[in-house]
């Protein structure tokens, strides 16, 4: 059985897309291509188990196991050597990654504190939109027991969109809640 975003994808939303579109070719209309959740650890410089932790948190949100990233150059004023590992990214494809969008839009955006909206604004010009979390426990899978450290985290939405604009409607599309400027009177 497919996920539940996944065959809204092909029932509902590519038809809107086609029609919000222009009509276009279907094989040209947008679609999502991955998701890419990223988690910085600086602490892991002096503790590995601040790493750990993350790489715990990433692989109990996503389902799936982390690619330890380590530094690329020495930097003294950060105490941070060549190839130490300092974070944790997870790209997800397919059904994991409808799974991991649809828990990311209707269960953890909900849950953050003081929630207006994602910034419209956040594609980089071609159609892929990026978000930070400020926390990870925004997501239910995690007990807030065991992760006592606040970790926030980077996620990046690539689509085939060609435009921010194009991405956006794919985006709003599947719920994602933007934010909707007021009117100023």
């Amino acid at each position: 059985m497919n996920p539940r975003l996944q065959d809204r994808y092909a029932a509902e939303i590519r038809p809107q897309l086609a029609e919000a579109l222009g009509g276009m070719n279907p094989m040209r209309l947008p679609r999502l291509q991955k998701i890419v959740v990223n988690m910085g650890v600086g602490q892991a410089v002096t503790d590995k188990k601040f790493l750990d932790e993350a790489v715990d948190a990433l692989t109990q949100i996503t389902g799936q196991k982390p690619l330890i990233c380590r530094s690329r150059k020495s930097v003294a004023g950060f105490k941070l050597r060549e190839d130490m590992p300092i974070g944790a990214k997870v790209t997800l494809r397919g059904r994991r990654m409808y799974e991991f969008f649809d828990r990311l839009v209707s269960l953890a955006l909900p849950r953050v504190r003081d929630f207006r909206g994602l910034n419209p604004d956040g594609f980089d010009g071609q159609g892929n939109y990026n978000l930070g979390l400020s926390e990870q426990l925004v997501f239910p899978e995690l007990n807030p027991d065991k992760f006592n450290r606040v970790q926030g985290m980077n996620i990046t939405i690539v689509t085939s969109a060609h435009t921010d604009d194009e991405g956006r409607e794919l985006l709003r599309q599947f719920g994602m809640p933007f934010r909707t400027e007021a009117k100023a009177s």
